[in-house]
């Protein structure tokens, strides 16, 4: 690689004093100038905010150095680049490569487009120029910034100095952010913010405001945009968090000070918000706000793998905080809204900042600043960005492949073929005592790390390789993935004796993404033999496991990827002890036969996870077969306690009643401890029979398409859903469901009708034939019997 062109960068100097800083990097962006290109990164540092602007620096890609004749001729003198000769080579082929250098990103952009439509594929002609600037330098999440710095109003600002990676924890300032709107103006109300021992809401009116000291009224809505933004640039938050923060408050306050002619200027240095779809036509929207990360409480949990049945602010506040927002009716709380405010200001300013509090506290609760922290420090994306597994891969990947002499492959999407997906063992249906699961922890990553399965193993040169599968074989003196995931195995374990979750769970997100990353044709290094050799090495060791495992005399019930289910009743109260031991005979296994027939170390570790007192495998619905990923057990916790646990049942599934839900875990519980049920089946029909259950009767269901999307096949949501829009244009509210979403209804006698609306009698059948007795039947199954039978009141008379 030559030094001078791949990481070249332009000189200036400011006369200004030499500064030192260490930060955390809050926004990175790249702007096209005249005479080329700048990258700009805001730090939040141990000497406050810090504004980074390289200058001059260029976009690049590569080519194959066999067609850079074409390359030149497609290109011509449209644009104003360059190329030049470096030590780096095709990823496939092992020819060398052309780097071609743009002053932009929109001309680099230009000229991939010209060469694709003349069957020429650039490679890494898609890697941001700010993330390649930082991935090249090996910065991930934090810095080190050395140059001569102005000091500005409220940051340091310095141009073109010395950026190294850097080991830094941040003390970051956050504020939680929450307008209130007019239904029936389409204005803000109001705009509260919490955080930084700061409450304050400003709110256009005059209103009496005797009891509210945070609360400042502002004559109209521009008066009230100005206020808050001049308000907020001094309070100088380095993030914002909320909730569908971006979608809604956000992009409302944009839209807003578009119609008053105002600047949205919410970023550090009165930078103003810029705006991007995060996928092409996409409603979804991305906001980049320089000097400051916004972090969407929704998108956090789903990143941290929370699961919700409803990720309203409401639920999800009174599942983890066991409280709610101060107005609960969501279909009044519009107008509820704008009559507080003409009526009861003060009442709006509490509910408008409860809500900032409540995402403060579930931030708080769920660890997401620092989960945001540490998965930037360990993966050098964004904290604000979502998903971004493939990204994530690329920044920890690229870098050291080309360290080793390669660029990245391009992948042909002609050329796809899906590897298969983890192995499910047949499962053996009944009631047992005594069932205890085996996981192996990180088995995918742990078969990367074993077996050296990695992009740059596969095409290394070098006889000494280990086998893999699809006629694979993988270097065991040059690879990439393995290392990786050793630095990501240390980190976890120690964030682990730390007992830093919010850590640990990331880094383990993090692990597992690889496989699906190497899986997915959306991957640069996209290749079936590599998800083969990991997905059917899992297979094997699965299979091999259980093998050894009734070698030993205890029978397998079920397995599922990285998982077996043994029965183990025959120890009579020695379950533990056996386990454990059988748990540390299978990892010497492992590790002998490893050394013995491929002469590897093995990194495969088998944990004793679970142990079910009483374990319940239900039959596949309407045959004797047993199913898979459903199961239900009892764990014995000790002193007394024990614990319900439910896989795949209705028990944890949305789309099934609170009824049904409460009636599983009960009928359960009671089987589990061999407690009378028949007594008890029969009270729950007699209940939603009288109408005493009512309020447990509701079915939720997700909207996937819009409802126009809908014509031959009309399921009951949709219907229920096409007549709570109906029903909402009636009473002047907007319909709710035209895009998709989420529909509560109850299926009545003249059909599915919203909860919300419904005037019809319930069809308490439909619930007793379709909620309860499919949850009965399949464990009263195994006792030889049916609710139908229980419930039966003419059996006695024949």
């Amino acid at each position: 690689m030559a030094k001078n062109d791949f990481t070249r960068r332009a000189s200036s100097s400011w006369p200004i004093k030499m500064e030192t800083c260490k930060g955390l990097i809050l926004s990175r962006q790249w702007r096209d100038q005249g005479d080329g290109q700048n990258l700009v990164f805001w730090l939040a540092s141990d000497k406050g905010p810090v504004r980074v602007e390289i200058r001059g620096e260029e976009s690049v890609f590569f080519v194959a150095a066999g067609v850079l004749k074409r390359v030149s001729s497609v290109i011509g003198r449209q644009l104003k680049w360059r190329h030049a000769e470096i030590d780096l080579r095709c990823f496939h082929t092992g020819d060398p490569v052309i780097a071609c250098y743009f002053r932009g990103q929109r001309d680099l952009g230009f000229a991939r487009e010209l060469l694709q439509q003349n069957g020429l594929h650039p490679f890494e002609a898609d890697v941001r120029p700010s993330d390649r600037y930082l991935m090249e330098r090996f910065v991930r999440g934090t810095a080190e910034v050395k140059g001569e710095a102005e000091t500005m109003a409220g940051y340091l600002n310095l141009v073109n100095p010395r950026v190294k990676s850097a080991a830094y924890i941040p003390d970051l300032s956050v504020v939680s952010l929450d307008i209130e709107t007019s239904i029936s103006r389409g204005t803000v109300l109001s705009i509260a913010v919490h955080g930084m021992g700061v409450d304050r809401v400003f709110m256009t009116g005059k209103g009496p405001g005797a009891g509210v000291e945070y609360l400042q009224f502002v004559a109209d809505e521009k008066t009230l945009l100005q206020a808050f933004l001049a308000w907020f640039a001094e309070l100088d938050p380095d993030i914002i968090i909320g909730w569908a923060v971006v979608v809604f408050d956000l992009k409302f306050l944009q839209d807003r000070c578009d119609a008053h002619g105002i600047e949205f200027a919410l970023g550090r240095g009165q930078a103003s918000v810029r705006w991007r779809s995060v996928e092409a036509g996409a409603q979804r929207l991305f906001a980049v706000v320089p000097g400051r990360v916004v972090l969407d409480g929704i998108e956090m949990l789903r990143t941290a793998t929370y699961r919700f049945e409803s990720f309203s602010l409401e639920n999800v506040s009174r599942e983890l905080l066991g409280r709610g927002k101060l107005v609960h009716d969501v279909d009044a709380r519009a107008f509820e809204i704008e009559n507080m405010h003409r009526s009861d200001p003060d009442a709006l300013a509490r509910y408008n900042l409860e809500d900032c509090v409540l995402v403060m506290d579930i931030f708080r609760k769920a660890g997401l600043i620092e989960f945001a922290t540490q998965r930037s420090r360990l993966t050098g994306l964004e904290m604000d960005r979502q998903g971004g597994s493939v990204a994530a891969f690329d920044f920890l990947y690229l870098p050291r492949l080309h360290r080793q002499g390669y660029v990245a492959p391009v992948v042909d999407p002609e050329t796809v073929v899906h590897s298969p997906g983890g192995y499910v063992l047949d499962s053996t249906p009944g009631i047992y005592s005594d069932v205890v699961v085996f996981d192996f922890k990180s088995l995918y990553p742990s078969i990367i790390r074993t077996f050296h399965v990695d992009p740059l193993a596969m095409v290394a040169p070098g006889d000494d390789r280990t086998p893999g599968f699809l006629e694979a074989s993988f270097s065991r003196l040059h690879y990439i993935l393995p290392q990786i995931i050793e630095e990501l195995w240390q980190a976890r374990d120690q964030a682990k004796q730390q007992e830093d979750a919010a850590s640990s769970q990331a880094i383990k997100i993090i692990m597992n993404s690889f496989y699906g990353v190497l899986g997915t044709p959306g991957c640069r290094f996209f290749d079936p033999k590599l998800a083969s050799s990991i997905t059917k090495r899992g297979h094997e060791i699965l299979q091999r496991t259980r093998d050894l495992i009734e070698e030993k005399g205890y029978p397998v019930i079920y397995g599922d990827t990285d998982s077996v289910f043994v029965l183990m009743a025959s120890e009579s109260g020695q379950v533990n002890p056996a386990a454990s031991a059988l748990a540390d005979y299978l990892n010497a296994w492992w590790r002998d036969h490893l050394a013995i027939e491929y002469d590897i170390p093995s990194f495969l570790e088998l944990e004793y996870e679970t142990h079910f007192a009483r374990f319940f495998m239900p039959t596949v619905r309407g045959s004797d077969k047993g199913s898979k990923k459903r199961y239900a057990g009892l764990v014995d916790e000790g002193e007394g306690q024990s614990r319900l646990v439910f896989k795949g049942l209705e028990s944890v599934r949305s789309d099934w009643t609170p009824l049904a839900r409460e009636f599983q875990q009960e009928l359960y519980r009671r089987v589990f401890l061999d407690e009378p049920v028949d007594s008890y089946i029969r009270s729950m029909v007699q209940a939603v029979q009288e109408g005493s259950a009512d309020d447990k009767l509701k079915l939720r269901r997700r909207l996937r398409r819009k409802l126009s999307d809908y014509t031959k096949n009309v399921p009951p949501h949709v219907r229920a859903a096409r007549l709570a829009d109906e029903e909402r244009v009636r009473r002047g509210l907007k319909p709710a469901h035209d895009s998709g979403g989420w529909i509560e209804y109850l299926m009545t006698l003249n059909g599915p009708e919203p909860a919300a609306y419904s005037e019809s009698a319930i069809d308490y059948d439909f619930y007793i034939d379709r909620q309860l007795a499919p949850i009965a039947d399949a464990i009263l199954h195994f006792r030889d019997t049916s609710l139908a039978e229980l419930t039966d009141k003419q059996m006695g008379l024949f």
